[in-house]
């Protein structure tokens, strides 16, 4: 199977937000995503699209040189569809999962590829009302992609604690941050991505696949972090979050990050790779502790490193190049979101204090997406 890698500016970003349509009066997920969809020009490849369920829409923007741009232009698309949406007394809300919902009550659209999914994960299929968020980061060719995707991969677990947003299924506290990250796994080419020695290895992949009859085309294959016909890196292991303000953030980190590593590449310099395992591993912590993961390093002299400290080193080493990329007041709010609480957090404090009702927490949500910032309440 032939895989395309097309032309891309290295660096370029494009952001894919999934969101759940709500009741604004009762904030349940009800099947009223054509409310909108039949009130745009392309509803399957627009910048408002369909999605899984007939419940869920997909905000997609174009290529962007800079972060604040593709926020701005997703607040433009944001606001048509609250325009249309509200005054039809429905709302939307960005999460990985919906805190009350039976996922088992939506259904999916009538497309062959979602018929697909329902019906091949059988019980599994039947749980997928979960939302994502997936940042496309451009690469300037085509040798560089396999590299940077297994870059990427041993982020991932930052990239997870950050967006967390999923604690809450069916009402109940999971106890881990990212519920959804455990849900989607369960889709049989969902993942990790294998180490590929080159493109012709990913080709022949692809084929093994596409002989047993797993996949049908190359976008079938969704690995947390892959290649993309696009001439990116899609970047695909978070929560869809509540507010343009993580957008932005999860965005600037995602660009300063496969910047970084398109430079040490073009220097010959090695990226850095963890074992499949510990990558592994290094996930479920992540989806199970969040911040407060303890994840696995290539380092010998700091074998383990505390998720927080990580990533507050990162925004440090990447400042100078975000401000190259005209990103640094957004790779600004990642710290801001480490010292004050991610999504999760944030969640579990609105359950707290509301005596552990899950609509009051759904509530928080919508009013978080509205207002475009997080509301922190109390620091951690």
């Amino acid at each position: 199977m032939k895989i395309k890698f097309g032309q891309s500016k290295q660096s370029t970003v494009g952001i894919e937000w999934e969101l759940a349509v709500v009741d604004a009066t009762t904030f349940e997920q009800v099947p009223a995503a054509d409310v909108i969809l039949s009130r745009v020009d392309d509803p399957v490849n627009g910048p408002i699209r369909n999605e899984y369920l007939t419940s869920m829409i997909e905000l997609v923007t174009g290529v962007h040189q800079t972060v604040p741009s593709a926020v701005a232009e997703m607040r433009r698309h944001l606001e048509h569809v609250l325009s249309e949406l509200e005054p039809r007394g429905l709302t939307l809300l960005g999460a990985g999962a919906h805190p009350f919902g039976d996922p088992r009550t939506q259904r999916p659209g009538d497309k062959p590829q979602y018929r697909r999914v329902t019906e091949r994960n059988a019980w599994w299929g039947q749980q997928m009302a979960i939302n994502g968020l997936h940042i496309h980061a451009g690469i300037d060719h085509r040798d560089k992609a396999l590299p940077i995707v297994y870059g990427m991969a041993r982020f991932a677990p930052y990239f997870i604690s950050l967006s967390a947003s999923s604690p809450f299924w069916i009402g109940e506290d999971t106890r881990f941050a990212s519920q959804r990250t455990m849900v989607f796994q369960q889709l049989p080419t969902n993942g990790l991505p294998y180490h590929m020695s080159d493109w012709g290895e990913l080709e022949r992949f692809a084929s093994q696949l596409e002989g047993v009859g797993l996949i049908q085309n190359p976008s079938e294959i969704r690995w947390d972090v892959r290649p993309s016909t696009w001439g990116t890196v899609e970047n695909r292991c978070m929560d869809s979050v509540p507010t343009l303000m993580e957008i932005g953030a999860l965005a600037a980190f995602d660009q300063c990050l496969v910047e970084r590593m398109s430079r040490a590449l073009q220097r010959d310099e090695p990226i850095h790779r963890l074992p499949y395992w510990f990558m592994r591993e290094n996930k479920w912590r992540a989806a199970r502790y969040g911040l407060a993961a303890d994840v696995i390093t290539h380092r010998k002299d700091e074998y383990l490193m505390h998720v927080s400290d990580g990533i507050k080193r990162w925004v440090e080493d990447l400042t100078p190049i975000s401000e190259e990329l005209g990103c640094a007041q957004n790779l600004a709010h990642v710290r801001e979101l480490v010292d004050r609480g991610p999504s999760y957090l944030r969640q579990r404090r609105v359950a707290a204090a509301n005596g552990h009702d899950p609509v009051a927490v759904t509530r928080a949500l919508v009013e978080e997406l509205r207002a475009g910032k997080p509301i922190f309440g109390e620091a951690r």
